[in-house]
């Protein structure tokens, strides 16, 4: 089970990592938008042929991000990925796992046994198949950056015990990307 102030602190982390990662300068605009439940399987980010995941795990639970990234003039554009030694796939996996490592840094002061993955793509039609995870929180927002890139990111949790924590999103500290050692 996870508390409903553990389902709002894991939404205002999620919130402030977004804005300050996903956004190629922190100070671009970066609007999040709920998906509701009964739409969440649409496609309004447009082709996204992959999905790509990232995951936290801790002993008591699970996160599983799973970031789509709209495959348009846009989103590649923006990220950077129009020249030819740098593809879209290549900055969603950068600006992914940034955006995993902050929710990872806030979540770790709750949490000290915290492990992150590293990111992967799987075909964007498994996002029909997240139920068999069987998550005890799902949450999908479309997000849009300086009114140009797109996508959408889905946060599904699943606990094996009781989580139940209140964090404020502080500020992410900057960081040039380097390795965290365990």
């Amino acid at each position: 089970m996870i508390s409903h102030a553990a389902q709002g602190s894991f939404e205002r982390i999620f919130f402030q990592a977004a804005r300050t990662r996903l956004t190629v300068d922190a100070a671009h605009a970066c609007e999040i938008a709920p998906v509701p439940a009964h739409t969440q399987g649409t496609d309004r980010v447009g082709p996204s042929a992959e999905v790509l995941v990232l995951t936290i795990a801790s002993i008591d639970f699970r996160i599983v991000m799973l970031l789509q990234f709209a495959d348009d003039d846009g989103t590649r554009a923006y990220y950077g990925a129009e020249s030819a030694d740098r593809t879209l796939h290549d900055a969603a996996m950068e600006i992914g796992n940034l955006c995993c490592g902050a929710v990872n840094q806030q979540l770790v002061e709750h949490f000290p046994d915290l492990g992150m993955s590293t990111p992967y793509a799987l075909p964007s039609d498994c996002m029909g198949y997240l139920d068999a995870l069987k998550p005890s929180y799902i949450a999908a927002y479309d997000i849009t950056i300086e009114h140009a890139a797109r996508l959408r990111a889905t946060l599904c949790v699943c606990a094996s015990a009781t989580v139940d924590f209140i964090a404020q999103a502080a500020d992410v500290h900057e960081s040039a990307g380097e390795l965290e050692l365990f």
